[in-house]
């Protein structure tokens, strides 16, 4: 008989960054208020469910949003590094609210292939360190549920890879808010489909208002 195993891939909440720096990988971006509201929202819209096993990107915003569930189940979280954010050439750049400012001719070679793209760490290899993550989580958590907390773009890329997607796609559709969850269902080790869920929702139009996000 086969078993059903759901892997839930958390986006963390809303971080403090007034200033609109691409914060990428960098260290000693922490949530906002507002994201420690949204983590604990999704704490609860989890905490009910069959979850025993849960991982959490290593920046601090990850691991922030992780805690509150991670005390609601007692279950004790394990840092991935394979779930992080993706590598980008323009981290550290500060752009406030007008983002047009990274297409200035001097970046111009940073942006030639959106394919790939080349300004950060390729799609693929993001996909491959996701769904190797997936799979462990998976097996730790077989017949019961596992929790991902990482960021945009990891979450939406690992979708696309199990929906069997184009990674090409515009930054701005991305169907992953501020702590949303996207719930992969697999029958054994077959995926059987996602949902996805914002238990925040009522909190998003209050992120940030207006502002450039840094990060993801």
């Amino acid at each position: 008989m086969s078993t059903r195993t759901i892997v839930h891939l958390m986006r963390h909440g809303e971080v403090h960054n007034p200033d609109g720096v691409l914060y990428g990988r960098l260290p000693e971006f922490l949530l906002s208020d507002l994201g420690h509201q949204m983590a604990a929202r999704a704490a609860d819209f989890l905490h009910a469910n069959e979850i025993v096993h849960l991982v959490a990107s290593p920046l601090e915003r990850a691991q922030q949003t992780a805690d509150p569930l991670s005390k609601l189940l007692d279950v004790a979280i394990t840092t991935d590094d394979r779930v992080i954010e993706a590598d980008n050439l323009f981290e550290g750049r500060t752009v406030g609210a007008e983002p047009k400012a990274l297409v200035h001719p001097k970046n111009w070679w940073k942006l030639r292939n959106p394919f790939r793209p080349s300004w950060g760490e390729p799609y693929g290899e993001i996909a491959d360190r996701m769904q190797a993550a997936v799979d462990d989580a998976r097996e730790a958590a077989r017949g019961h549920e596992a929790v991902i907390v990482s960021h945009q773009l990891p979450v939406w890329i690992a979708r696309q890879a199990y929906e069997g997607n184009s990674y090409v796609h515009d930054p701005r559709k991305r169907q992953c808010t501020l702590a949303s969850i996207t719930s992969l269902t697999f029958d054994g080790d077959d995926y059987a489909g996602f949902t996805y869920a914002e238990p925040a929702g009522d909190l998003l139009p209050d992120a940030l208002k207006g502002k450039f996000v840094g990060g993801a």
